[in-house]
Protein backbone atom coordinates (compact mmCIF):
# COMPACT_ATOMS: atom_id res chain seq x y z
CA UNK A 1 0.00 0.00 0.00
CA UNK A 2 1.05 3.70 -0.65
CA UNK A 3 0.89 6.34 2.03
CA UNK A 4 -1.24 9.48 1.41
CA UNK A 5 -1.13 11.82 -1.35
CA UNK A 6 1.41 14.31 -1.14
CA UNK A 7 -0.17 17.94 -1.63
CA UNK A 8 2.08 19.43 -4.38
CA UNK A 9 1.92 22.99 -6.11
CA UNK A 10 2.74 24.02 -10.01
CA UNK A 11 3.44 27.04 -11.74
CA UNK A 12 0.81 26.90 -14.02
CA UNK A 13 1.08 26.68 -17.78
CA UNK A 14 0.36 29.26 -20.71
CA UNK A 15 -2.45 27.70 -22.73
CA UNK A 16 -0.03 28.13 -26.35
CA UNK A 17 2.80 26.14 -24.67
CA UNK A 18 3.09 22.52 -25.31
CA UNK A 19 4.13 18.89 -23.97
CA UNK A 20 7.52 20.02 -23.51
CA UNK A 21 6.80 22.97 -20.96
CA UNK A 22 4.78 20.61 -18.84
CA UNK A 23 7.41 17.94 -18.78
CA UNK A 24 9.54 21.21 -17.42
CA UNK A 25 6.96 21.55 -14.82
CA UNK A 26 6.72 18.02 -13.87
CA UNK A 27 10.43 17.73 -13.55
CA UNK A 28 10.10 21.00 -11.39
CA UNK A 29 8.82 18.79 -9.02
CA UNK A 30 11.64 16.80 -8.40
CA UNK A 31 14.15 20.09 -8.72
CA UNK A 32 11.88 21.72 -5.79
CA UNK A 33 11.41 19.14 -2.94
CA UNK A 34 8.10 18.73 -3.46
CA UNK A 35 8.19 15.35 -4.48
CA UNK A 36 10.81 12.73 -4.38
CA UNK A 37 12.14 9.60 -6.72
CA UNK A 38 9.64 7.16 -5.88
CA UNK A 39 6.57 9.06 -4.92
CA UNK A 40 3.79 9.14 -6.56
CA UNK A 41 1.80 12.27 -8.95
CA UNK A 42 -0.84 13.29 -8.62
CA UNK A 43 -3.86 12.47 -10.74
CA UNK A 44 -4.13 12.91 -14.29
CA UNK A 45 -7.43 15.06 -13.55
CA UNK A 46 -5.37 16.22 -10.85
CA UNK A 47 -2.40 17.34 -13.67
CA UNK A 48 -4.90 18.67 -16.17
CA UNK A 49 -6.56 21.00 -13.27
CA UNK A 50 -3.62 22.56 -12.38
CA UNK A 51 -1.89 22.31 -15.14
CA UNK A 52 -4.75 23.81 -17.59
CA UNK A 53 -3.60 21.65 -20.56
CA UNK A 54 -5.69 19.70 -22.80
CA UNK A 55 -5.34 15.59 -22.33
CA UNK A 56 -3.58 15.25 -25.06
CA UNK A 57 -1.20 17.77 -24.29
CA UNK A 58 -0.59 15.78 -20.84
CA UNK A 59 -0.56 12.41 -22.25
CA UNK A 60 1.98 12.91 -24.66
CA UNK A 61 4.37 14.82 -21.98
CA UNK A 62 3.89 11.91 -19.80
CA UNK A 63 5.00 9.63 -22.39
CA UNK A 64 8.23 11.70 -23.18
CA UNK A 65 9.02 11.62 -19.55
CA UNK A 66 8.52 7.59 -19.66
CA UNK A 67 10.59 7.32 -22.60
CA UNK A 68 13.17 9.15 -20.88
CA UNK A 69 13.08 7.36 -17.54
CA UNK A 70 12.07 9.75 -15.42
CA UNK A 71 8.90 8.07 -14.70
CA UNK A 72 6.63 4.89 -14.39
CA UNK A 73 3.12 4.43 -15.27
CA UNK A 74 1.59 1.56 -13.62
CA UNK A 75 -1.76 0.00 -14.30
CA UNK A 76 -4.59 1.36 -12.07
CA UNK A 77 -1.81 2.65 -9.69
CA UNK A 78 -0.67 5.27 -11.22
CA UNK A 79 2.55 7.60 -12.07
CA UNK A 80 5.72 7.84 -9.89
CA UNK A 81 8.71 8.87 -10.25
CA UNK A 82 11.57 6.33 -11.05
CA UNK A 83 14.44 5.77 -8.30
CA UNK A 84 16.84 6.29 -10.75
CA UNK A 85 17.93 8.01 -13.65
CA UNK A 86 17.07 6.40 -16.86
CA UNK A 87 19.46 5.42 -19.75
CA UNK A 88 17.57 6.60 -22.77
CA UNK A 89 18.82 10.28 -23.02
CA UNK A 90 22.14 9.60 -23.10
CA UNK A 91 21.83 6.43 -25.67
CA UNK A 92 19.32 9.06 -27.75
CA UNK A 93 22.18 11.24 -27.90
CA UNK A 94 24.70 8.92 -28.73
CA UNK A 95 22.32 7.39 -31.62
CA UNK A 96 22.32 10.90 -32.72
CA UNK A 97 25.81 11.17 -32.99
CA UNK A 98 26.27 7.74 -34.64
CA UNK A 99 28.41 8.95 -37.83
CA UNK A 100 30.68 11.18 -35.51
CA UNK A 101 33.34 9.13 -34.29
CA UNK A 102 35.55 11.67 -32.67
CA UNK A 103 32.51 12.70 -30.76
CA UNK A 104 31.15 9.60 -29.30
CA UNK A 105 35.40 9.00 -28.34
CA UNK A 106 35.74 11.89 -26.41
CA UNK A 107 32.14 11.39 -24.77
CA UNK A 108 33.66 8.23 -23.34
CA UNK A 109 36.68 10.34 -22.27
CA UNK A 110 34.78 12.14 -20.30
CA UNK A 111 32.78 10.20 -18.44
CA UNK A 112 35.92 7.64 -17.52
CA UNK A 113 37.90 10.16 -16.77
CA UNK A 114 35.56 11.48 -14.45
CA UNK A 115 34.30 8.11 -12.99
CA UNK A 116 37.99 6.21 -12.89
CA UNK A 117 38.70 9.55 -10.28
CA UNK A 118 35.66 8.22 -7.84
CA UNK A 119 36.22 4.56 -7.82
CA UNK A 120 39.92 5.28 -7.18
CA UNK A 121 38.24 6.79 -3.35
CA UNK A 122 35.58 3.94 -3.13
CA UNK A 123 36.82 0.98 -5.15
CA UNK A 124 36.18 -2.48 -2.78
CA UNK A 125 38.80 -5.01 -2.56
CA UNK A 126 36.49 -7.75 -4.42
CA UNK A 127 36.42 -5.42 -7.29
CA UNK A 128 39.91 -4.87 -7.59
CA UNK A 129 40.02 -8.65 -7.77
CA UNK A 130 37.65 -8.77 -10.46
CA UNK A 131 39.93 -6.10 -12.28
CA UNK A 132 42.83 -7.96 -11.87
CA UNK A 133 41.15 -11.13 -13.45
CA UNK A 134 39.49 -9.07 -16.28
CA UNK A 135 43.38 -7.84 -17.76
CA UNK A 136 44.59 -12.09 -16.40
CA UNK A 137 41.58 -13.10 -19.40
CA UNK A 138 43.00 -10.12 -21.84
CA UNK A 139 46.65 -11.46 -21.44
CA UNK A 140 46.11 -15.33 -21.90
CA UNK A 141 43.11 -14.33 -24.80
CA UNK A 142 43.42 -15.92 -27.96
CA UNK A 143 43.23 -14.47 -31.29
CA UNK A 144 43.61 -11.63 -29.20
CA UNK A 145 39.41 -11.55 -28.60
CA UNK A 146 39.73 -9.96 -25.69
CA UNK A 147 36.64 -7.10 -26.39
CA UNK A 148 34.84 -8.61 -23.51
CA UNK A 149 37.18 -8.61 -21.12
CA UNK A 150 38.57 -4.90 -22.07
CA UNK A 151 34.30 -3.26 -21.38
CA UNK A 152 33.98 -5.56 -18.19
CA UNK A 153 37.49 -3.75 -16.99
CA UNK A 154 35.71 -0.54 -17.90
CA UNK A 155 32.09 -1.34 -16.39
CA UNK A 156 33.67 -2.64 -12.87
CA UNK A 157 35.44 0.68 -12.60
CA UNK A 158 32.32 2.58 -13.39
CA UNK A 159 30.20 1.02 -11.59
CA UNK A 160 32.60 1.49 -8.37
CA UNK A 161 32.25 4.84 -8.49
CA UNK A 162 29.23 4.05 -6.46
CA UNK A 163 26.62 7.00 -7.40
CA UNK A 164 22.97 6.70 -8.30
CA UNK A 165 22.86 9.57 -10.38
CA UNK A 166 25.55 8.52 -12.89
CA UNK A 167 24.47 4.93 -13.04
CA UNK A 168 22.13 5.87 -15.97
CA UNK A 169 25.61 6.64 -17.83
CA UNK A 170 26.68 3.79 -17.42
CA UNK A 171 24.86 1.74 -20.14
CA UNK A 172 25.99 4.92 -22.52
CA UNK A 173 29.83 4.35 -21.59
CA UNK A 174 29.38 0.54 -22.35
CA UNK A 175 27.61 2.03 -25.70
CA UNK A 176 31.05 4.10 -26.95
CA UNK A 177 33.21 1.39 -25.68
CA UNK A 178 31.65 -0.99 -28.40
CA UNK A 179 31.66 1.74 -30.56
CA UNK A 180 34.91 2.28 -30.22
CA UNK A 181 35.60 -1.16 -30.32
CA UNK A 182 34.50 -1.61 -33.60
CA UNK A 183 36.58 0.54 -35.03
CA UNK A 184 39.71 -0.79 -34.32
CA UNK A 185 41.02 -2.75 -36.79
CA UNK A 186 44.69 -3.91 -34.68
CA UNK A 187 44.62 -4.68 -31.52
CA UNK A 188 47.62 -5.32 -28.64
CA UNK A 189 46.73 -7.55 -25.77
CA UNK A 190 49.97 -7.14 -24.12
CA UNK A 191 49.73 -3.04 -23.89
CA UNK A 192 46.18 -3.02 -23.34
CA UNK A 193 47.18 -4.98 -20.12
CA UNK A 194 50.22 -3.22 -19.57
CA UNK A 195 47.76 -0.04 -19.34
CA UNK A 196 45.01 -1.54 -17.47
CA UNK A 197 47.62 -3.05 -14.55
CA UNK A 198 48.91 0.55 -14.39
CA UNK A 199 45.51 1.51 -14.23
CA UNK A 200 44.61 -1.37 -11.75
CA UNK A 201 47.75 -0.69 -9.38
CA UNK A 202 46.80 3.28 -8.97
CA UNK A 203 43.25 2.26 -8.15
CA UNK A 204 44.95 -0.42 -5.17
CA UNK A 205 47.01 2.73 -4.07
CA UNK A 206 43.57 4.60 -4.00
CA UNK A 207 45.24 7.38 -5.67
CA UNK A 208 42.60 9.35 -7.64
CA UNK A 209 45.27 11.51 -9.32
CA UNK A 210 47.57 8.44 -10.68
CA UNK A 211 44.53 7.05 -11.84
CA UNK A 212 43.53 9.73 -13.80
CA UNK A 213 46.49 9.92 -15.15
CA UNK A 214 46.74 6.20 -16.19
CA UNK A 215 43.46 6.20 -17.43
CA UNK A 216 43.86 9.67 -19.87
CA UNK A 217 47.04 7.64 -20.61
CA UNK A 218 45.22 4.87 -21.84
CA UNK A 219 42.33 6.36 -23.47
CA UNK A 220 44.12 8.67 -25.72
CA UNK A 221 45.79 5.62 -26.68
CA UNK A 222 42.60 4.07 -28.12
CA UNK A 223 41.71 7.67 -28.94
CA UNK A 224 44.71 7.94 -31.34
CA UNK A 225 44.08 4.51 -32.38
CA UNK A 226 40.48 4.57 -33.49
CA UNK A 227 40.64 7.74 -35.24
CA UNK A 228 44.19 7.89 -37.39
CA UNK A 229 41.92 6.21 -40.13
CA UNK A 230 39.06 8.09 -39.76
CA UNK A 231 36.71 9.24 -42.57
CA UNK A 232 34.26 11.73 -41.37
CA UNK A 233 30.79 11.41 -43.61
CA UNK A 234 29.98 14.02 -46.02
Amino acid sequence: MTGPMKKVSFKSVNRNTLAKQVVDRIIELLISGQLKPGDKLPTEMELLDVLHVSRPVLREALSALEILGVITRKTRDGTYFNNKVGTQPFSVMLALAVDNLPAIVEARMTLELGLVTMAAEKITDEQLQQLKKTIESIENSKDHNYGEFDKEFHRIIATSADNQIVEGMIHSLLLTHEKTDNEITFREPQLTAQHHTAIYNALCNHDPIDAFQQMYKHLKYVRDKVLKSYNPPR
